[in-house]
């Protein structure tokens, strides 16, 4: 662990060893504590999973209202002297295959969290899985056509095997995508679409070493 100044401020790097494909070191790099070790603030957490969960709700769903069940435009029977209860139409929530009252109708559960919460509440998600030892820097994973066998072989090298495992890469990487993309509980993502609920929801974290540079960079503001 190294001490330095940033801006006027007193913060401390963070040293992590880098991995080949073979789980041999081949280098260390330096983290930020600003983005790999701030306090974890689990209400904060709670918070921005629970924005990305409602955010990726369709809200798709809708029952039928008395308006919306087919049937029911004729009065079943004559109001007075029948000796039975009036009634208007047999659509009516009290009937049988009438509307459903108050249920669940089409709407948007998306809401906006601030961005400066946001960033936080990935920080801390990070932080936490930096303290877990659960984050495992490589030095690259770029190949020159997409090969399940390749990421397959990587994960097994790096003890990751059978793991619900993130890649975060630094750019869009299709053939990573594709060579990935059918290994149960393995997701890639670049930094750019990183979130709180990604991090916390795999157990172990593979980052490129220009993803770990760029999101130091990006987050530091």
């Amino acid at each position: 662990m190294e001490v330095c100044w940033r801006f006027g401020r007193k913060t401390e790097m963070l040293e992590v060893e880098i991995k080949n494909r073979n789980n041999a070191t081949v280098g260390n790099i330096k983290l930020n504590d600003k983005v790999f070790s701030v306090p974890i603030n689990g209400p904060l957490l709670h918070d921005a999973v629970v924005n990305y969960l409602a955010n990726q709700r369709q809200g798709t769903h809708a029952t039928k209202t008395k308006g919306l069940v087919s049937g029911g435009g004729k009065k079943p029977w004559k109001q007075k002297h029948t000796g039975r209860a009036r009634a208007g139409s047999i659509r009516s929530p009290l009937w049988r295959g009438g509307g459903i009252v108050f249920g669940p109708q089409p709407r948007d559960y998306s809401y906006n969290l601030p961005k400066k919460a946001k960033r936080l509440a990935l920080k801390t998600a990070l932080s936490l899985k930096m303290s877990d030892g659960a984050i495992t820097i490589i030095d690259g994973l770029s190949m020159d056509k997409p090969k399940t066998k390749e990421i397959i072989a990587t994960l097994k090298n790096l003890g990751l095997e059978g793991e619900k495992v993130l890649i975060i890469t630094p750019e869009n990487d299709k053939i990573i995508t594709l060579s990935a993309r059918n290994i149960p509980g393995v997701k890639v993502v670049r930094v750019s679409d990183l979130n709180s609920y990604d991090v916390l929801v795999h157990g172990r974290l593979l980052m490129t070493k220009d993803a770990v540079t760029k999101l130091a960079g990006e987050e530091i503001k």
